[in-house]
């Protein structure tokens, strides 16, 4: 009984640990604080109303994706949290082909390619989320600890470096260029 839990314990932390280092796709555009599951609208009408634009109100919550636990968004961010990035990554890839103008879909869809080391994939999501929002802090930190992922830690801190520039006072950014780091360091001990 006592390895049965152990083993569980062992496992649980691990997902922890893998989730710390990007950031929750609620707050990819910045509209959200850690923790909070509440959703921005979008300023240009052919997107789904999840990414607001600056300055922008938001819109009345039925017609915003990921508002209902259940559409694709929603159930692509619980698998996620769960480390289900299988399962996250269809659901974000549904709610893709549903809302091809949703930033925070295609994030997402990034972030689970990344759990999946399905880099080239990856690579192709974050293109389309750039094209949709731009080069925000948050997008440039997800894809620092992509390059990370991938070890490519020369690429990975410029990106986060330019991340920081963006916004000197992330947690997420911070964190990331410490575990940037020590990754950097254990490659070096290993070699």
């Amino acid at each position: 009984m006592r390895v049965g839990s152990a083993r569980v314990f062992f496992i649980a932390a691990a997902c922890l640990i893998g989730l710390a280092g990007c950031q929750t796709t609620a707050d990819v555009t910045g509209a959200t604080k850690p923790g909070d599951d509440s959703f921005a609208t979008a300023a240009l009408p052919d997107t789904t109303g999840s990414v607001a634009a600056p300055g922008e109100a938001p819109a009345s919550a039925p017609e915003i994706l990921g508002s209902d636990p259940n559409d694709d968004l929603g159930l692509a961010k619980k698998y996620f949290r769960q480390g289900g990035f299988g399962m996250a990554e269809r659901h974000f890839r549904k709610a893709v082909e549903l809302h091809p103008r949703d930033a925070e879909a295609w994030v997402g869809l990034a972030a689970s390619y990344d759990r999946l080391r399905r880099f080239d994939l990856a690579d192709r999501a974050y293109r389309q989320a750039f094209k949709i929002i731009g080069p925000t802090p948050e997008l440039l930190n997800n894809q620092g600890y992509s390059l990370m992922l991938r070890g490519d830690y020369r690429r990975a801190r410029a990106t986060l470096l330019a991340a920081k520039s963006k916004d000197p006072r992330s947690p997420y950014i911070k964190s990331n260029l410490e575990l940037l780091e020590e990754s950097q360091r254990k490659a070096k001990a290993i070699n």
